[in-house]
């Protein structure tokens, strides 16, 4: 009996394997395109149930299900489809792409590629090939007028010359307000360097070649850059490199282009001579630097009509830029490789300045095993400029061209004697200058980036990325001696060394749980930068032509040098509720080496959410209306504002009674004047956004609006006054608080879309406004280079003399005629513009396309102070009416009005003193690209060794409507891109109209 029930036991669980066996089978299959091309990364799940793979870099997957079951395949950028197993002993799975989602996968934080319509917070990604379009040397000047909400500003027209780029405004009353540069993940110098004189250097971001870069993504709030640290706190430029393509043969490609520039000047006078009061100085016996003399077209000289010498014209040339590029690009079934390497050769609009850019990058993809992909790339820079002093500088020969009489010729630059031949004194002749002036700076850097992938598990990713930012810098002033500033001779040597290393461990998983996804990153970075700069400083050049600070007679030597590290722990979490409510939360605790141990750790996090109510629409309003998202965040986070050894109150080389130490072998130092807290912290902003996504008509037109206010708290103000009796004269405290409020609209279209023609439209608005709310108990006024801050004004008004008025706003008008300045000088101008903006359209008809862009800014006032000085010289435009006139207002005795007829002269020179005078709003439209194109067609080339060829013509600043600005450019800054050098055109090198053209082709 017993024999038979084990016999009848044996025999059910036989069937019950048998049965399980028939339920439960291993999956095997391939994913793949329309074409054949296998797809990595696809998530392929069993529905119903928490099992989960993704695709390997054959597009091959395994998976444990149940036969009969449904598999679920779904990826980024592609249609998600059910496929139904029923024991098929091989799966063959095609996917389609989605073309409505395509477009809207982005770069996000650390380098993590998302959905847009995932995203809780604001950013807008610009392509690549939307940037060397504009064939703009520098990327910062690629990316004018195409995102909402950031401002970008041109220092100088000089080859190489830096550009400045802030996202919603100021954050910062003395820190650093630019955005972070972060190429593949790891962050990267941006630092303006290499002039030695007076005028802009080069932001170091224009090492990089803009013809590697397959992307850029604007992080522009707290929320959207939190994982950065204190770092990100002002807006993040996420910068992805080009890779190679899988499965595919090596192809070459080879671009060159010809870009030819012309200045774009300021409106000068040509209708008087050299002298005062309406005679005529030769220059040579009677010397002036003024031309208020005789009409040209009555003057004669040795009997003859004066000749009329268009100093601008004369001066400045026709510029160049030639730009080659090769690359080659391609991959396996496991690998892929991308080189490329680029050639930029500038010369500029003014004589001896140049900027060479010599780029050579790689980047090499592989899968090692299974579950293990590496990255490796390395980005090498060799730069090379030339440049001449800029602005204010006796030195400068922009000063004297826009200054220098009609009626004198500038040439030849040497009196018989050698000595310099100048019309008037104080200044070096601009001819002069180009022999025995020089500055230049060489660069080599190198960005190396590895990065490596592993997935242990289907819903666990473990990456460690290290990147590296190393280059050197040497820079050489030299000024012959004869120079008007420096009679004998000066040599500068400049050797900077800076060193930036990154590590990110990230570990990131994802899984669902019924209707729940969650996405979750938890990592830890190490930064550490080191940077050496050592100076020195000749004066009195011994040996004439010897070009070595060895000949100079006296040299003065500085070394200065800063180690700093910074180490965080950060967190963030997305968790999705059926793909319409989506949570965000990120949180971050850094540590610096720059503060003291009891603030050296410091948390701030984010909180984000948004709801895609579109899901819920009908098919009939889904027809209209087809995505609409509402977003809402909130972020608290630091802003790193500190530099090394901020805390520390140094020691001082002195001097005493005219005495300079080191003195006959001794040194003198004595402790700083200014006394450092110990207690410093960083500045915190704290930001609150909200935003609404739509999109109409199957996503042809999409609009995107937001709204955000952050603040600053904990404001570093350096320089706040201490009694006498303390032994010192200053401190720095945290006091300052400011506040940026503002509307981003974003909207894209595709209004037009055939088989033959399409036509995008972007168009982007932004309104910023900004106040300083405090400074530091009662002082309400505190000066930051050319920028005033005080409180409750917005951050960057121009303050300083101003037009004496009455009761009812009308000039002061002197006995002699004349307004005069007030006694007490006020608020004259706001640097912030009321409102930008830029369209951008793109044309397509079979072969040929055609894209322009404007861009607009209205409002920001500009000092013009070529016209400042110039109403002294005579030289402004507005100084041809030489006429005697009343001028209007009211006479400061008697109150009535002015009857007093004054000349020109004496009118212009009176009102050279007062600043209102040349104010100017800055309000501007700009046609700031055209690009004409025109590729043959694939079947014309199917018997010659091509594959594509194309032709292209583009012109920059084709055109300029500025109604109220007299100068050249109303975008420049001209003393470079510290917050200190905003709102100011002073003499520095025009920016350029240029038109380019290009040939590209692969092979």
């Amino acid at each position: 009996m017993i024999t038979k029930l084990k016999t009848a036991f044996l025999a059910v669980v036989m069937l019950c394997f048998i049965q399980l066996q028939a339920q439960t089978s291993l999956i095997s299959g391939k994913i793949t395109t329309k074409d054949g091309m296998p797809i990595p990364g696809i998530s392929v799940k069993v529905k119903g149930t928490s099992q989960g793979v993704s695709t390997d870099a054959q597009g091959k997957f395994s998976i444990s299900g149940a036969n009969p079951s449904v598999l679920v395949i779904s990826g980024i950028g592609y249609q998600t489809r059910e496929f139904a197993f029923n024991g098929q002993p091989a799966v063959s799975i095609v996917l389609q792409e989605d073309q409505q989602n395509l477009s809207e996968v982005v770069v996000t934080a650390l380098g993590v590629k998302r959905e847009k319509r995932n995203l809780t917070y604001s950013s807008q990604e610009v392509k690549g090939e939307q940037l060397t379009q504009t064939k703009e040397p520098n990327l910062v000047n690629a990316l004018a007028g195409k995102v909402s909400g950031v401002q970008i500003t041109s220092s100088s027209g000089s080859p190489g010359s830096s550009s400045r780029i802030v996202i919603r405004g100021a954050n910062s009353l003395y820190g650093n307000n630019e955005a972070l540069m972060v190429i593949d993940g790891i962050p990267v110098n941006n630092d303006e360097t290499g002039n030695l004189n007076s005028g802009p250097g080069t932001n170091r971001i224009a090492d990089l070649d803009p013809n590697i870069i397959e992307s850029i993504n604007v992080l522009k709030g707290g929320a959207a850059t939190a994982l950065y640290g204190s770092d990100g706190a002002k807006g993040v430029i996420i910068i992805t490199t080009k890779t190679g393509m899988q499965n595919k043969k090596p192809t070459l490609s080879f671009s060159s282009s010809l870009s030819l520039e012309t200045p774009l000047l300021p409106e000068i006078q040509n209708k008087y001579s050299l002298g005062s009061n309406g005679v005529y100085f030769d220059g040579v016996n009677q010397k002036t630097s003024t031309s208020w003399g005789a009409r040209m077209d009555t003057l004669k000289i040795n009997g003859q009509p004066a000749t009329v010498y268009d100093q601008s014209d004369l001066f400045f040339k026709t510029g160049k830029t030639y730009t080659n590029t090769i690359g080659i690009n391609g991959g396996g079934a496991s690998g892929t490789y991308f080189l490329s390497y680029t050639n930029l050769s500038q010369d500029g609009t003014v004589p001896q300045t140049s900027f060479d850019r010599n780029t050579v990058f790689g980047k090499f993809s592989t899968q090692i095993l299974k579950n293990l992909d590496v990255t490796f790339s390395l980005n090498y820079a060799n730069t090379k400029n030339n440049r001449l002093p800029e602005g204010y500088a006796l030195e400068s020969p922009v000063w004297t061209i826009f200054t220098a009489p009609v009626s004198y010729n500038l040439q030849p630059a040497l009196n018989p004697d050698g000595t310099q031949r100048l019309y008037r004194f104080s200044r070096n002749n601009p001819y002069w200058v180009l022999d025995n002036i020089s500055n230049t700076s060489v660069v080599n850097r190198f960005l190396p980036t590895f990065n490596a992938s592993y997935k242990p598990l289907s819903w666990l990713t473990v990456t460690e990325r290290f990147g590296a930012d190393v280059y050197t810098e040497q820079g050489k002033y030299h000024e012959s001696s004869l120079s008007v500033s420096n009679p004998n001779g000066r040599i500068v040597n400049s050797n900077t060394n800076f060193r930036q290393y990154n590590n990110d461990l990230i570990i990131g998983a994802n899984q669902s749980f019924g209707d729940f996804n969650i996405d979750a990153i938890l990592g830890n970075n190490i930064i550490s930068t080191y940077s050496e700069n050592a100076y020195a400083n000749g004066l009195g050049i011994t040996v004439p032509g010897f070009d070595n600070i060895g000949s100079t007679s006296t040299v003065k030597f500085t070394e200065t040098s800063y180690l700093s590290r910074k180490i965080g722990f950060y967190l963030q979490s997305n968790i999705d509720y059926k793909k319409f409510l989506i949570l965000s939360l990120t949180g971050r605790y850094d540590g610096t080496s720059v503060l003291a141990r009891n603030n050296s750790f410091y948390p701030y996090g984010s909180a984000a959410t948004s709801f895609i109510f579109s899901n819920f629409f009908s098919k009939e309003v889904s027809d209209i209306m087809s995505f609409g998202k509402l977003r809402v965040s909130y972020s608290t986070v630091g802003n790193a504002s500190i530099g090394p050894y901020s805390l520390l109150t140094p020691y001082e080389s002195q001097t005493v009674r005219n005495i300079a130490f080191p003195y006959q072998g001794q040194s003198g130092f004595l402790i700083s004047t200014v006394l450092s807290d110990p207690n410093l912290k960083n500045e915190r902003i704290n930001e609150f956004e909200v935003g609404l996504e739509t999109g109409f008509f199957k996503n042809r037109i999409g609009l995107e609006v937001t709204y955000f206010d952050k603040k600053t708290v904990n404001g570093i103000i350096p320089n706040v006054a201490l009694a006498p009796s303390t032994g010192f004269n200053s401190t720095s405290v945290n006091t300052a608080s400011m506040r940026n409020r503002g509307i981003e609209v974003l909207l894209n279209a595709k209004p037009i879309k055939t088989e033959n023609f399409s036509w995008d439209l972007t168009l982007n608005y932004s309104r910023i406004r900004n106040k300083v709310l405090s400074i530091y108990n009662n002082l309400n006024q505190i000066g930051n280079g050319f920028t005033f801050i005080l409180a409750n004004q917005p951050y960057g008004v121009i303050y300083g003399t101003r037009y004496a008025r009455n009761s009812e706003g009308k000039l002061s008008i002197g006995d002699d005629g004349l307004p005069f300045a007030a006694d007490e000088q006020g608020i004259i101008g706001n640097i912030n513009p009321d409102w930008m903006g830029g369209i951008i359209n793109n044309f397509k008809y079979k072969q040929f396309t055609l894209s322009f862009s404007f861009d607009m800014k209205k409002g920001g006032d500009i000092q013009n102070n070529v016209d400042g000085y110039g109403y002294f010289y005579g030289t402004p435009k507005v100084t041809e009416n030489r006429e005697n006139r009343v001028v209007e207002g009211v006479n400061a005795t008697t109150g009535l009005p002015n009857t007093v007829s004054v000349s020109g002269q004496a009118y212009y020179q009176r009102i050279n003193s007062i600043l209102e005078s040349v104010i100017q709003d800055g309000t501007y439209v700009k046609l700031r690209n055209v690009s004409f194109g025109y590729n043959l067609k694939p079947t014309w080339l199917q018997k010659t060794p091509f594959k594509t060829l194309g032709i292209q013509v583009t012109g920059r600043n084709l055109w300029i409507y500025a109604p109220h600005f007299t100068g050249g450019d109303p975008e420049v800054s001209s003393f470079g891109s510290s917050n200190g050098s905003q709102g100011i055109y002073s003499f520095s090198i025009p920016t350029s109209r240029s038109v380019d053209f290009s040939l590209k082709l692969t092979l």
